[in-house]
C-alpha cells in the first residue's frame, strides 16, 4: 500500500497500484490547471481519499473531474467517471520520485517550449478521442 498527501496533508489517498509508472497529460485543460504538463499515476478505481471533507471536485468536462485539497490548493486527481478510473498526481507520492514516464497523451497539443528526452508511447488527441468511441 502506498500513501501519499497534499502539502498541509488534510488528503491523504492510498492505492495499491504500482508507482513505476508515471502518464503524462499535455492537453490544454492540464496545462492550464497545473501550469504545464500533468504527471500521473494510474490507481483506476484503487483508491482511498482521507480527508476527503478537504476535496473539491470541479467537473472539467462531461466526461471527467478534477480534485483539489481545498486548504492548500494542491491538485490531486483527474477522475474519468466511465469507466470509473482515477489518475493521482504523482508527486504526492514520495515513491514517485523512482518512476518511469511511460506514456505521454495529447502530445499534439504540448507547446514547443519543452520536450522530454525519454522513449515513451505517444498518443495524439485524436488517437484518445478513437480509444474512447470502441
Amino acid at each position: 500500500m502506498y500513501q501519499g498527501q497534499c502539502l498541509c496533508g488534510a488528503v491523504k489517498i492510498s492505492t495499491n497500484q504500482s508507482l513505476n509508472k508515471i502518464n503524462v497529460c499535455h492537453c490544454s485543460m492540464c496545462q492550464r490547471w497545473n501550469g504545464g504538463p500533468g504527471f500521473s499515476i494510474d490507481c483506476h478505481d484503487d483508491i482511498t481519499i482521507e480527508g476527503e471533507e478537504s476535496v473539491t471536485r470541479f467537473a472539467s468536462s462531461q466526461w471527467g473531474e478534477r480534485g483539489f485539497c481545498q486548504r492548500c490548493g494542491t491538485h490531486l486527481f483527474y477522475h474519468l467517471n466511465s469507466p470509473s478510473s482515477y489518475y493521482v498526481a504523482a508527486a504526492l507520492f514520495d515513491e514517485s520520485k523512482n518512476a518511469d514516464m511511460s506514456l505521454q497523451i495529447f502530445v499534439d497539443s504540448k507547446p514547443k517550449y519543452y520536450n522530454f528526452i525519454e522513449k515513451t508511447v505517444m498518443l495524439t488527441e485524436q488517437d484518445i478521442i478513437n480509444m474512447m468511441s470502441k
